[in-house]
């Protein structure tokens, strides 16, 4: 072979990456934190409330009535965050327990092939003697592999779904598919570096150096086209079923019923690397070609079998620049009113992946127009509906710096993503001075409810909600809303990230770059006419919240705390 290819031994299990967690496909699809988005830090940082000794920010020379260094809002929601990182650690955990024990997987070096076997190599030409359809070397070395290799051992084997239809743009897939007739066990039979996954379906997973995987699926049935079983709803002697969800997809089928059970032509395009040729069992070449999205099959029979699909359709239209087919758009028109029945975490997972895309501002434009907005982000459906066309525009605004930053390569945290388009909102709604049942400083209450869902439906990590409500609360130092000392405000943990949101606000908004600049010089932006202090109504509570003071040679403004250098001064 022209280079080694790495396989897998049952005997021994280094420590695994991110990248070879085993995932079913569709529980993958509930995950909030992918490997293609910001690793989090080796080590995560201590959210202390009370930071270690001034390091170069020393506040002597702040206005008196600046106010304490870390306001108690921050201080509590820092709290709120250590608890949620706390309970979503112990959740993995006990997750972990009752997890199946995931199989060894060790690379091996591959065996050098025998003198009698042929070298497995995708052919540049067809039988015909035209180039490929494919130029080979567009693809990925150790997917062709996986290909040439099954159609070695008799099996048929194809590149399927995104890789081909992103090739024939002439663009770079992110990931390379297969399907085959091969069932799992047989996969596994001939790939030692392989090892199956999924409980629903079965999936085989080919390792290969780097931690990369090539994923491996049979061919499947679509479970609406199979007869129904006598009896059954919708079977000839039974009643007529009206409900078309789909709630089971594990039944093994052909290649063409593999392609037929997929959302739209051009996601069902198969490419034989061993013949040159694409398979077009669907009429995708036609639709890219003419850029339309178009559903496999009666538009409003798949919007209803799988809701999801609107939000699919949204964002291929987004990210490649195509237009939904008419037929396809009124049936997702239709379709709306049963995303409620999909599972939350779907949901928020492919309203996670437009923003995570670079094409937010596109796709949630699209979603507006469908009105799917007032069950994904309620919070966005009405402010947009309140502000009308200024809102419009200032929520636009948003979502396009934050695509500007993704599409510059920039990789964001979901948190950050979240935060940053829940900004308008936040500025346009009062904040919740308190939290009555909590007794902390609060975002606007749409916010707090709408992160809450998340957490509570969607399964979002509460450590993702608590840092986006911290970003959020930070903003309103970051502007000049509140006047603080900064010295352990710029060491806190998310004060880089907040910053970054700050920044997406000003190139949002064109307001605040004087205080921007100043905070990324390392220098402290004079206040916001009319910024609350360290004065005010919140003295009293601060005052019984300080623990001690520094220095105790001079006194603040309001509240009678004592005026105080260092990062431990202020409130607990």
């Amino acid at each position: 072979m022209s280079s080694p290819l790495d396989l897998t031994g049952p005997e021994e299990r280094p420590e695994r990456t991110e990248a070879q967690a085993p995932a079913d496909s569709a529980e993958r699809l509930s995950e909030h934190e992918t490997p293609s988005r910001a690793p989090q830090a080796p080590s995560e940082p201590s959210y202390t409330a009370d930071a270690e000794e001034d390091d170069g920010f020393d506040d002597d020379d702040d206005t008196e009535d600046a106010g304490p260094e870390v306001s108690d809002e921050i201080r509590a929601a820092t709290e709120a965050l250590k608890a949620a990182e706390a309970e979503d650690a112990q959740a993995a955990a006990e997750a972990g327990d009752e997890a199946e024990e995931p199989e060894a997987v060790i690379l091996e070096p591959e065996p050098e092939p025998a003198a009698n076997e042929p070298e497995l190599q995708a052919p540049t030409t067809t039988r015909t003697g035209e180039p490929a359809e494919i130029d080979p070397d567009e693809m990925d070395p150790d997917a062709l592999k996986v290909v040439l290799r099954l159609h070695q051992h008799g099996h048929q084997a194809y590149l399927v779904g995104g890789c081909v239809r992103d090739l024939l743009l002439g663009k770079k897939p992110k990931d390379f598919d297969v399907a085959t007739s091969a069932h799992p066990g047989e996969v596994r039979a001939i790939f030692r570096n392989c090892r199956l996954i999924g409980r629903r379906f079965r999936l085989a997973h080919v390792y290969f150096k780097g931690g990369k995987i090539v994923e491996v699926s049979t061919f499947r049935a679509n479970p609406t086209e199979l007869e129904p079983a006598p009896g059954a709803p919708g079977s000839e002697d039974g009643q007529a079923g009206e409900d078309l969800l789909i709630t089971h997809d594990n039944v093994f089928g052909t290649a063409q019923q593999d392609a037929r059970r997929r959302d739209f032509t051009i996601n069902g395009l198969f490419y034989d690397a061993a013949e040159g040729r694409v398979i077009d069992y669907v009429r995708g070449r036609r639709d890219l070609d003419e850029r339309f999205i178009r559903t496999i099959g009666d538009p409003e029979i798949r919007m209803r079998e799988d809701p999801v699909r609107i939000l699919r359709a949204v964002r291929f239209a987004a990210k490649l620049d195509l237009d939904i087919e008419s037929r396809t758009y009124a049936a997702m028109e239709g379709a709306v009113e049963d995303l409620p029945r999909c599972a939350p975490a779907r949901l928020l997972e492919e309203t996670f992946r437009l923003i995570r895309g670079g094409v937010s501002a596109p796709a949630l434009k699209l979603l507006a127009a469908l009105d799917a907005l007032k069950i994904l982000l309620p919070p966005v459906d009405a402010y947009l509906r309140e502000h009308g066309k200024e809102g419009e525009k200032t929520f636009y605004a948003f979502a396009q710096a934050l695509d500007k930053r993704v599409s510059a390569g920039e990789v964001l945290d979901d948190a950050i993503l979240l935060a940053t388009l829940l900004v308008p909102i936040s500025r346009a709604q009062p904040p919740v001075e308190e939290s009555q049942d909590e007794g902390r400083a609060s975002v606007s209450r749409v916010i707090e409810d709408l992160l809450a869902g998340f957490v509570e439906s969607a399964r979002l990590p509460r450590r993702i909600a608590e840092r986006c409500r911290m970003l959020l609360l930070m903003q309103r130092t970051l502007t000049g809303e509140r006047r603080r000392k900064t010295g352990a405000f710029r060491r806190h943990p998310l004060f880089n990230e907040a910053l970054a949101v700050f920044t997406m606000t000003v190139e949002a908004t064109g307001e605040g770059r004087e205080a921007l600049e100043a905070w990324q010089a390392g220098e402290v932006p004079p206040p916001r006419a009319g910024a609350n202090s360290s004065g005010d109504a919140e003295g009293p509570r601060r005052k019984r919240r300080r623990r001690r003071r520094r220095r105790g040679n001079g006194s603040g403004e309001g509240g009678g705390s004592g005026a105080s250098s260092g990062s431990d001064a202020g409130e607990g």
